[in-house]
């Protein structure tokens, strides 16, 4: 469905930023009890000792974990991977395949972040990735899905129909959709763009300018009328002495 003129008017730039996978991974497949993933009790008596599901031995310890409704020394419950005590990595844990693990070895092993959303192929766990509001994409795939320009961190960019444009594709399209919502001022520009045409064959056809007049100097040497040379000339009159 195309976006009308108004819509697209109002619609907010939005800015790149980077983001991995650990940040995007959906609570589907987490496994939690009570809504609190693992827990850490305290204040246990001593007739009310519990079994660590981990050793099977009774804790004695001041405080203990509880998770998958289950309770724990706190060295018992750990990543089945990475070996790390999952209560003091977080409040959250997996479980796949019979594997109790944390957080980023789940993703490490099972996870993906999902589809890219300009190639459609898969994107692996802890791969870098972009997101234009649900939309997910490989770096490389992250541009402009009009002219290929390659985005940047801080770069504004616009979603338009699920597909990424710059600001220039997206006011480019603005213009498009306001001459289509208003054929108006469609028919005006056509007007101007058909008066171009004779314009542009009449040129060098016409009369050419006049040239432009220069004011005259005069000369601030003065010359005589009668064409005389002055005193000593052999035009002068010479006085003879008797």
């Amino acid at each position: 469905m195309k976006h009308g003129y108004q819509e697209m008017k109002g619609r907010a730039p939005l800015e790149v930023k980077g983001q991995t996978a650990l940040d995007m991974l959906s609570t589907a497949d987490n496994v939690t009890a009570g809504g609190g993933g693992v827990e850490r009790v305290g204040g246990v008596t001593t007739g009310d000792m519990k079994e660590c599901a981990g050793c099977g031995k009774r804790i004695t310890e001041r405080f203990l974990l509880k998770a998958l409704d289950l309770f724990w020394h706190e060295d018992c419950l750990k990543c089945g991977c990475c070996d790390c005590r999952l209560g003091e990595v977080g409040s959250t844990l997996y479980t796949k395949a019979n594997l109790i693990l944390c957080k980023r070895d789940y993703l490490r092993l099972f996870g993906t972040t999902g589809y890219c959303a300009a190639c459609n192929k898969v994107i692996p766990a802890f791969e870098m990735v972009m997101r234009a509001k649900s939309n997910v994409y490989h770096l490389e795939c992250f541009a402009c899905q009009q002219c290929n320009h390659r985005f940047c961190v801080g770069d504004r960019f616009y979603l338009c129909d699920n597909k990424i444009l710059c600001e220039y594709d997206y006011e480019e399209r603005l213009v498009f959709a306001n001459m289509a919502y208003n054929p108006t001022s469609l028919a005006h520009i056509r007007r101007q763009v058909g008066n171009l045409q004779p314009a542009r064959d009449n040129v060098g056809s016409g009369p050419r300018p006049p040239e432009p007049t220069h004011p005259q100097h005069h000369s601030s040497v003065l010359q005589r009328e009668d064409g005389s040379s002055g005193y000593g000339s052999p035009d002068s009159d010479t006085l003879e002495t008797q």
